[in-house]
């Protein structure tokens, strides 16, 4: 299993998901702060999980990974959307990466993004070809499981 996690930070998702995909899976963690970078490369390795987890360093307006066509099975955003510039573009260039049968499990805190901003975001989400199949109850969070659909044009 191939796992997208933008946004990454220091990887407090990161490492578990390293674990959950096992030695044959992939966690690709793309932020835009080289710092939070290096300080996940050195939590990976202490953990034992640097062979599991491949990081990049991202720019505002790109996520850089079309290299990744059609190869992602799960994306992970915390808390990144709504920082994002142009959010019509990362969904996608997400989109581009996932498989057909992706899923994408979108969080974003209460506190900083309202019920209105949020339907905004999976909107657009929509627009680009994502489904809504779930809506889980996330402390603190506003939560959308997206999947990528099948009849979007390519």
């Amino acid at each position: 299993m191939k796992v997208l996690d933008v946004g990454c930070a220091m990887g407090f998702f990161s490492l578990p998901l390293a674990q959950m995909v096992g030695k044959s899976g992939k966690v690709i963690c793309v932020d835009v702060q080289e710092k939070m970078i290096q300080s996940l490369e050195k939590r990976a390795r202490k953990a034992g999980l640097s062979d599991r987890i491949e990081t990049r360093i991202c720019k505002g307006d790109s996520v850089g990974l079309g290299d990744f066509k059609e190869e992602i099975d799960f994306v992970l955003a915390s808390a990144v959307v709504h920082e994002v510039p142009d959010v019509f573009h990362f969904y996608s260039e997400i989109y581009k990466t996932m498989k057909p049968s992706g899923r994408f499990l979108v969080l974003e805190p209460k506190m900083h993004v309202s019920e209105a901003d949020f339907k905004m975001i999976v909107s657009i989400a929509q627009s680009n070809g994502f489904m809504v199949i779930g809506r889980p109850e996330i402390k603190s969070s506003r939560a959308v499981l997206l999947q990528k659909g099948s009849t979007r044009e390519k």
